[in-house]
């Protein structure tokens, strides 16, 4: 499976299915054809019965640089331009709309495009010396997409501060500002993130699948309006086989067997 690709997919183990960005050379670059390939493979992890968890991590010393200026350079047209974005805007609501958790690892450097990559996973883990930023100001091109998925992550004074000053946050600040959840030393950066996928991998697919959808949903809804869909997401689950076995199972104090059903 692993061919020379700017994107590699590990196939699901315990649950927990990989995407790689593997194109070093350029950080990882988010050019059309890796967002092509993002797209393609994450419809495909989210209908893979198989897959509990996808993680995304980045190959060589970067997380991904964002996208690739060599090709916006040479695109020219408004139409182009205008494709390029729809399909990083794309990559984002495939992540946040689809059924499986993702979560970010992040080894290094994500910016730009790249730093919304990590905005947009439902949960993001680094190495200490990871760093963040949305520089686009630096080259007359305001991040304004790259905004949409860090300021629903991030207060607006410190996103802003992000976008008009272009410089680079650490990881110690990105987890303090909500950017990320955490962060480890490099050599232990895998086992938590591991850890974390098993973690939530173990629980039931189709509760895990209802909580991200509802999550989402909720939080562009005025708070009565909140309520009374969560209220109705809840009385449904209440309807799956899991959440009666779930039950059952914390009074009988043994594990749950799911049927994600």
């Amino acid at each position: 499976m692993e061919k020379k690709t700017n994107v590699i997919v590990r196939s699901p183990k315990n649950g927990v299915a990989r995407i790689i960005l593997n194109e070093p050379s350029t950080y990882n670059a988010l050019s059309s054809s890796t967002l092509k390939l993002l797209i393609k493979n994450l419809q495909f992890l989210n209908a893979d019965q198989k897959t509990k968890v996808i993680i995304i991590e980045g190959s060589g010393k970067g997380f991904s640089a964002g996208h690739n200026l060599k090709e916006v350079k040479k695109l020219k047209k408004k139409s182009k331009y205008t494709k390029l974005f729809n399909l990083c805007s794309k990559l984002m609501l495939e992540i946040v709309e689809g059924k499986k958790p993702v979560i970010a690892k992040v080894h290094g450097a994500a910016f730009a495009a790249g730093c919304q990559l990590v905005a947009s996973c439902d949960l993001a883990i680094s190495s200490d010396k990871a760093i963040f930023a949305t520089p686009g100001v630096n080259i007359g091109l305001f991040c304004s997409t790259p905004m949409v998925a860090v300021s629903r992550k991030v207060s607006r004074k410190k996103t802003m501060k992000m976008l008009l000053t272009g410089e680079p946050v650490g990881a110690k600040y990105a987890k303090e500002i909500g950017l990320i959840n955490d962060h480890y030393p490099a050599h232990k950066l895998e086992g938590e993130v591991l850890k974390l996928a098993k973690k939530i991998a173990s629980k039931s697919n189709l509760t895990i699948k209802i909580g991200k959808k509802g999550f989402y949903k909720q939080l562009e809804m005025p708070l009565r309006k909140a309520y009374k869909y969560t209220s109705k997401i809840m009385t449904e689950n209440m309807m799956a086989m899991d959440a009666h076995e779930g039950i059952s199972a914390f009074l009988e104090k043994r594990t749950p067997q799911w049927k994600n059903k």
